[in-house]
């Protein structure tokens, strides 16, 4: 290997245009290994010399060495070197680490374990949420880094950070990890947000998702969606024609109790429900889902409340407080008016003589903001249908898919196999 004084002065004299990054490109790789790691304390001073942003290849390389050496990075320069690996995160040039992937993915590694070992895994969430768009071919694709990240936003409790990756539509995935870890973490994430409705959607995808064994991620991930429709939709629903042999075969072996809890639920008694749940506090507390079926329970009053909406006009808090097995009629009314404010049912409350009226939804479909919801639901679902019409024209021409295809037909294809394809794919 060169001497690290030529390396540095390859890198700031062959990071301008692309062909002289490709050729330090090639330098750094005959130079790269564990001789580059060996010397990963000699390394730190060296990085003083170059710019983050100006020599972003050459300085990645050698970062990574320092990075992945083993050693303690809090020995490295005497001072706190995870600033040093935040500021490249932050600072470095998309199409210069691009030429690394790997290489930043493992540098981005390395910075989220650090955090987390120091427990303070806020400082981890700047530098990620940069990294994530600078690593990203387009914001369609899912990258490692989108897992770690959201890990460090639940762990730092900064739930509203996660949106910032959740709310792309993800149509580009390499790894199954990383779909069933971006999933499960933003399920959690949105439970956190008390986003019900949206955790639902991602839990799904993690439970739904193709797999050819059961994994652990798949496992917890049911478990969240079992509580999870529970609090939103007061049921369970059973799993769709699309889902996985594996997963419809084995994740109600791996979530027994919660399965018992789902059936529980549906029988509408609030102390049968409370008794259970005691009694199986120490197996929900152990898989860190305690607090989220205290909500269960809690939400058992708003299931039952609704089922008398269905049933009864009006009604007194009294009686409604019998029916949901409430302690007093005061509780009654503060559940009603919650509900109410939350738009869970449409009702009235005479203070006078204590009656409940229910109504229908006074939603007419016809304000300014209805409309313009509908419009921009119309235009999301339309974009989303070209998406799926490319991605099905793709899929019915790759060579491998009609390789599979055809061999479990034998080896046989048909006509029809091939209508959907665009004539211009010929």
């Amino acid at each position: 290997m060169e001497s690290l004084e030529a390396l540095v002065a390859h890198i700031q004299g062959l990071s301008g245009s692309p062909e002289e990054r490709a050729h330090l490109h090639g330098l750094l790789k005959q130079a790269d290994g564990d001789s580059l790691r060996a010397h990963a304390a000699a390394l730190v001073p060296f990085l003083a010399h170059l710019s983050p942003a100006a020599h972003s290849l050459g300085y990645l390389y050698l970062l990574e060495a320092c990075v992945t050496s083993g050693a303690n990075l809090s020995e490295f320069g005497g001072g706190d070197f995870l600033v040093t690996v935040a500021d490249f995160l932050t600072s470095c040039s998309t199409d210069q680490i691009r030429l690394a992937p790997d290489k930043f993915l493992n540098v981005c590694r390395v910075l989220k374990d650090q955090v987390m070992q120091l427990n303070t895994p806020i400082r981890g969430i700047a530098p990620l949420r940069v990294a994530v768009r600078k690593i990203q071919a387009s914001p369609e694709q899912l990258t490692p880094v989108h897992a770690d990240y959201l890990l460090l936003c639940l762990l730092a409790k900064q739930y509203k950070a996660g949106l910032s990756v959740l709310e792309d539509d993800i149509f580009e995935v390499d790894q199954p990890k990383d779909l069933f870890l971006y999933c499960y973490y933003g399920g959690m994430i949105y439970i956190g947000l008390k986003k019900f409705a949206k955790a639902l959607e991602l839990l799904h995808n993690a439970v739904t998702a193709p797999m050819s064994s059961l994994n652990a991620i798949a496992v917890e991930a049911y478990k969240k969606y079992i509580l999870v429709s529970l609090i939103q939709n007061g049921q369970v629903p059973s799993f769709p024609k699309y889902t996985s042999a594996t997963a419809q075969r084995n994740l109600k072996n791996h979530a027994q109790i919660y399965v018992e809890l789902s059936t529980c639920y549906g029988n509408g008694r609030y102390t049968e429900l409370e008794t259970f749940i005691e009694s199986n506090a120490a197996s929900f507390q152990s898989d860190n889902n305690l607090g989220l079926v205290k909500q269960v329970l809690s939400s058992m009053y708003k299931r039952n409340i609704q089922r008398l909406t269905q049933t009864y006009l009006t009604l007194s808090l009294e009686d409604i407080a019998r029916s949901v097995q409430l302690d007093t009629p005061r509780d009654a009314e503060m559940h009603v008016l919650r509900m109410i404010e939350d738009g869970e049912i449409h009702a009235t409350i005479n203070q006078k003589d204590g009656m409940v009226s229910f109504h229908e939804d006074p939603e007419q479909y016809k304000s300014v903001e209805m409309v313009d919801h509908i419009d921009s639901s119309i235009q999301r679902l339309t974009a989303l249908s070209k998406k799926l019409a490319s991605i099905d024209e793709n899929m019915a021409c790759d060579p491998a898919y009609l390789l599979k295809t055809g061999r479990d037909r034998g080896g046989r294809f048909d006509y029809d196999d091939f209508d959907n394809a665009p004539h211009k794919y010929f």
